[in-house]
């Protein structure tokens, strides 16, 4: 006769299991290093260089009525789902597909896109640094004309300033110092002809890549126990810095010049889908959905952490931040303006164009210029070096999910792995062609690529796993159901909107450009494959999947797109309910009541499993009658 489980002491149940099992994969260290860890990863270069510039050219403070909407409609659910997913099963973006194994290549897709960015926002970094280094001076080297990298076109605002009124200066067909030391100096592009034509390496922009791959190797040596602890610095310092910068910027004169220029409000830009579609990008891009940093963070909490609380402070921490930004970046703009006496949509520009050309131009016109450009180099190295992190978390806890047995012991030794690896790929970056290879990756490696895999999170998850299903989950780990608003959003208006964005990106889709320079057509569809092929991994993980099954081939669709039989919590005393069942070794009809034998007591969580299991019996009672 079989003992029921419920007579069987947990010594005598776990047996000899527990040499089998593998490493321990390891949980946050800190209360904070998980909300941290969040905003730090979410908190970005994108905040600094890209919202402030979306905003002024999408209706000024017009444009903060699509972000908030789109951020309620698309950021908020969406951030919530994959925070979910992460901590209920605390698996990584691969192996969390035990949900649903049929799409396990959206968990190949993504790791691909993160693997692509993770190449080129390091080298971003790296140019971070050398400009870091450059401002370790008492005067800057891109203050004036008269070096050996500068041309006849040269004109610093020094000469403009000290000119004759009565004698107006014609800047329009200049260039300023500091435009000259970035791509004469920095990326030395006068030496390559285009993309096919690299060049020689830049042994500084190198060197700086090694020292920035060596700092993102030692902040994640020891996995989110070395990060979790690296980030109470990163994820905080920039907002001292941004603080400080905001209050030297608003003190300059001309500065609300740059403000109102900033925030003034365009109504009539509302009606434009354009501008709905810029938010809806910003939101996207600057929450880092998609590209599984913030399931792996969650993967690695509690399975009781708040993660509804922690959702709403990291999303608006978000879309304050970029506000704040803005603020700090337009009101020396500004000033700028108001010192060159030109118009200030003459010197705002977006993205690399803003960090390396325009802000270091404005640090000169300032006193004590080399410790301002230190300190708005030094908040751009934090902000992107916890970002980085995020990324290489990702790719590192994916792989070792799969082959926890082999690699969780060695996690050190393959994260050395990963980041030589993916240093040697970054190499082409440090030539003096880099700049157009990092536009191209930048242009197509997470672009509708990264669309189709939230799409299909979001409806294999509400439709193929099931809305009903999920919603428990969260019951079972939070103590409460989502809401009507959850509910609309990730049935309907998340996946609605995200299509919407990618039919956008596809109709108005343009060839990437440098500058004057136009790509040529070979590297045009180089970028479009790199998009395509993290799609096609969906496929092709599906492929995989129904080859694994057995029957007819509806039967095997059907098999592979259920759960696994070890999906859900994965610790022992976290599965109460309908998951105990699924447990090695459960014979009892009662499982919730075993689980409460072998671990004492009920707690409010044990009290949720019970009402869990109430409903899923009343269900199956009624469809016995239907």
């Amino acid at each position: 006769p079989v003992t029921p489980e419920l007579l069987v002491s947990p010594s005598s149940q776990d047996g000899e299991l527990g040499s089998e099992c593998p490493e321990d994969r390891g949980n946050w260290t800190g209360r904070l290093d998980f909300l941290l860890s969040c905003i730090g990863y979410c908190v970005g270069l994108g905040n600094v260089w890209r919202f402030p510039y979306r905003a002024y050219t999408n209706g000024g403070g017009a444009f903060l009525v699509p972000y908030f909407i789109m951020l309620a409609i698309c950021g908020i659910p969406i951030f919530f789902m994959e925070l979910s997913l992460g901590q209920f099963s605390s698996l990584g973006p691969l192996a969390v597909w035990k949900i649903s194994p049929l799409f396990k290549g959206v968990g190949m897709g993504t790791i691909l896109i993160v693997s692509l960015v993770a190449i080129y926002y390091n080298m971003i970094i790296a140019y971070v640094l050398f400009y870091l280094f450059a401002s370790l001076t008492s005067d800057l080297p891109w203050q004036h004309c008269g070096n050996w990298w500068n041309t006849d076109l040269c004109l610093d605002h020094h000469v403009i300033k000290a000119g004759n009124t009565t004698f107006p200066v014609n800047i329009t067909n200049t260039i300023s110092p500091s435009e000259e030391y970035w791509s004469r100096y920095v990326l030395h592009i006068q030496g390559s002809s285009g993309i096919g034509d690299p060049g020689r390496i830049r042994w500084n922009l190198c060197l700086c890549l090694l020292l920035s791959w060596t700092i993102v190797y030692l902040c994640i040596l020891k996995g989110v126990k070395s990060s979790g602890k690296v980030v109470y610095f990163t994820a905080t310092f920039p907002y001292l810095i941004l603080v400080m910068l905001l209050i030297r910027g608003v003190t300059l004169e001309g500065a609300w010049k740059g403000i109102r220029f900033y925030l003034t409000p365009q109504f009539d830009h509302l009606l434009s889908s354009k501008v709905w579609i810029e938010a809806a990008l910003q939101i996207f891009y600057s929450l880092g959905v998609g590209f599984g940093g913030l399931l792996t963070f969650a993967s690695y909490n509690t399975f009781h952490q708040n993660i509804y609380r922690d959702t709403f402070i990291v999303t608006l921490g978000n879309a304050i931040t970029s506000i704040l930004a803005g603020f700090a970046i337009f009101s020396v703009l500004g000033y700028m303006s108001q010192e060159l006496g030109v118009p200030v949509n003459q010197v705002a520009k977006a993205g690399p164009g803003l960090a390396f050309v325009v802000y270091p131009q404005a640090m000169t016109m300032l006193p004590l210029s080399p410790f301002w450009s230190f300190l708005f180099f030094f908040m751009l190295l934090t902000l992107g070096l916890d970002s980085q992190f995020a990324f290489m978390e990702t790719i590192v806890t994916a792989v070792t999910d799969e082959f926890p047995y082999y690699l969780r012991p060695k996690k050190a030794s393959f994260s050395a792995v990963i980041c030589i690896a993916l240093f040697l790929m970054g190499l082409i970056l440090t030539t003096e062609g880099g700049m157009y290879w990092l536009v191209l990756l930048d242009d197509y490696s997470a672009g509708f690529g990264l669309m189709v895999v939230v799409i299909t999170t979001c409806l294999v998850v509400t439709r193929v796993y099931g809305m009903k299903r999920f919603c428990r989950d969260i019951h079972m780990m939070l103590g409460f159901k989502p809401g009507p608003y959850f509910r609309a959003c990730w049935m309907v208006l998340s996946p609605a909107t995200m299509m919407a964005l990618l039919v956008y990106n596809i109709i108005k889709y343009q060839p990437s450009e440098y500058g004057s320079y136009c790509f040529p057509t070979w590297a045009e569809v180089l970028g479009i494959l790199m998009g395509v092929l993290s799609f096609l991994m969906i496929p092709l993980g599906m492929v995989v999947a129904v080859l694994r099954e057995e029957g007819t081939l509806w039967e095997r669709v059907q098999q592979a797109s259920r759960p696994a039989m070890d999906w859900g919590p994965s610790l022992e005393e976290n599965r109460t309910g309908m998951y105990v069942a699924s447990l090695a070794g459960s014979q009892s009809p009662k499982p919730l009541m075993v689980h409460m034998r072998k671990y004492g007591g009920i707690t409010s969580y044990e009290n949720t499993a019970i009402e869990v299991d109430r409903e899923m019996e009343e269900e199956e009672e009624e469809e016995s009658m239907m």
